[in-house]
């Protein structure tokens, strides 16, 4: 309900059934009238004396499935309407390789066309020069504290899908000890990730994750080596801090789990999912392609939170019907050509849908059946995960070890944000009736919101 407050203020409720007394928005926005008409379905009418006067409605006692669902549609709607800056996967990442021969260094950088459109002259005319400069100023190899200067470059190469691929030459005038700096992107993410890799002469080397913490790695240096597997760990944990996609998953998830042992088994089968997933991508046995991937991340999001309005609710035969027809239509709009996500996967999923909500009606715990779904999905955001270091291209030696510190770290990190927030959401739906379903909705509106802009923007 922080969006309430955002545009009229505090709600203050006397007791279940009393007023609240809220101020009415000077100018509403598309996002806040959507918002006004879900308030008045949960609460009842709003009624403003003016543009900026007090609006009166009630507050709600227990939500009826009549009501609730009309009204929690609204509200994933004007959260998807006024949520539109959120964000995911803020933590960007960007990966450079430095092949040195003697004082000179051949640099190759890959970064994401998505990262790239975060400046403002990206789409300029003479974007890529821009781009060009910006990445030879901000990305740097310097002897002592003399930067080496670009001899030769930089040039585009031609990258995969979604990735852009820079190249140049720099050459260092003396034998001053050599380091590398890195803060590219970070005036526009400051949470960017940069993954260094070195090789001397022909031979691999150390790599290092450069942030905005850790800026320079010194490469001759006996004390400053590559990453080790406590730097993974901390890249996993840091990964799922900020990963916010992954957490309202897990939110998603955990709103409707009743026990500790519903925990348990929600948290375990998407634990084992997304470790084969990340394992299978990290090694290079299965290589899907990322903007698909991403866009599912945020689908299967919403489909949880809608699951879950569906089983606090009536659990009649519409909403089941809608989502699976939902789907159908947009597998032929892929069918098409529209859209990144490819029409089987989606009729797959409309499939899945038509036969999944009616074995949730038979059986008689339905929660019962939540740990295969949380397998299912978990599979998608495991690929999610690997993302980080599927373009790092480490070695096999430094990747198994990369591979296991960054798994542990998001386990640790998951397990950490289970045990917090799990104790707390069980408190708040003892004491707030409605919270399953409001917050299901929010959590709804802000999966279909990544799903339309990275499967259609």
């Amino acid at each position: 309900m922080a969006r309430v407050y955002r545009f009229w203020g505090p709600v203050r409720c006397s007791r279940p059934s009393g007023a609240a007394l809220l101020r009415c928005p000077q100018t509403p926005s598309a996002g806040v009238s959507a918002l006004a008409l879900g308030l008045q379905r949960f609460w009842g009418p709003v009624q403003c004396s003016g543009a900026s006067g007090a609006a009166l409605l009630r507050c709600p006692q227990t939500p009826s499935a009549t009501t609730s669902a009309p009204a929690l549609g609204l509200l994933a709607l004007a959260v998807i309407l006024v949520g539109g800056p959120a964000a995911a996967h803020d933590r960007t990442t960007s990966y450079s390789t430095w092949e040195m021969r003697g004082r000179e260094a051949r640099v190759t950088v890959r970064l994401a066309d998505l990262d790239v459109s975060r400046f403002p002259w990206a789409t300029a005319p003479d974007g890529a020069r821009q781009l060009a400069a910006y990445l030879t100023q901000h990305l740097r190899l310097a002897a002592g504290a003399t930067a080496c200067p670009v001899t030769d470059g930089p040039r585009a190469l031609d990258g995969t899908a979604g990735r852009q691929v820079w190249e140049w030459t720099v050459t260092c005038p003396d034998e001053r000890d050599l380091w590398i700096e890195s803060d590219v992107l970070l005036d526009v993410a400051p949470s960017h990730l940069h993954f260094a890799r070195v090789t001397r002469d022909g031979a691999a080397g150390p790599e290092r994750v450069l942030s905005a913490g850790e800026r320079v790695w010194r490469l001759d240096d006996p004390s400053a080596r590559g990453s080790s597997i406590a730097s993974y760990v901390v890249l996993g944990i840091e990964h799922i801090a900020t990963g916010y996609d992954h957490l309202a998953f897990l939110a998603a998830l955990l709103l409707i789990a009743g026990s500790l042992g519903e925990v348990a088994r929600i948290v375990t089968g998407f634990t084992a999912a997304h470790s084969l997933t990340l394992a299978l991508a990290v090694l290079g046995w299965v290589r899907p392609e990322r903007a698909p991937i991403e866009a599912l991340i945020g689908l299967s999001i919403a489909l949880v939170a809608t699951e879950n309005v569906w089983l606090a609710g009536a659990r009649g035969r519409a909403l089941p019907g809608v989502v699976a027809g939902a789907l159908a239509g947009l597998a032929l709009v892929a069918a098409a050509g529209v859209g990144r996500v490819p029409a089987v996967t989606l009729a797959g999923l409309a499939l899945f849908a038509a036969c999944y909500f009616p074995l949730l009606r038979r059986v008689t715990r339905p929660a019962a059946l939540r740990w295969g779904l949380a397998f299912l999905f978990g599979l998608v955001h495991g690929f999610g995960f690997a993302a980080v270091l599927v373009d790092a291209r480490l070695e096999t030696t430094r990747l198994a070890r990369a591979l296991v510190g960054f798994n542990t770290g998001v386990e640790v990190g998951q397990l950490a944000v289970v045990a917090l927030v799990w104790p707390l959401l069980q408190v708040a739906i003892r004491r707030r009736g409605g919270l399953v379903e409001v917050g299901s909705a929010a959590v709804a509106g802000l999966g279909l919101f990544w799903f339309v802009t990275r499967a259609y923007g």
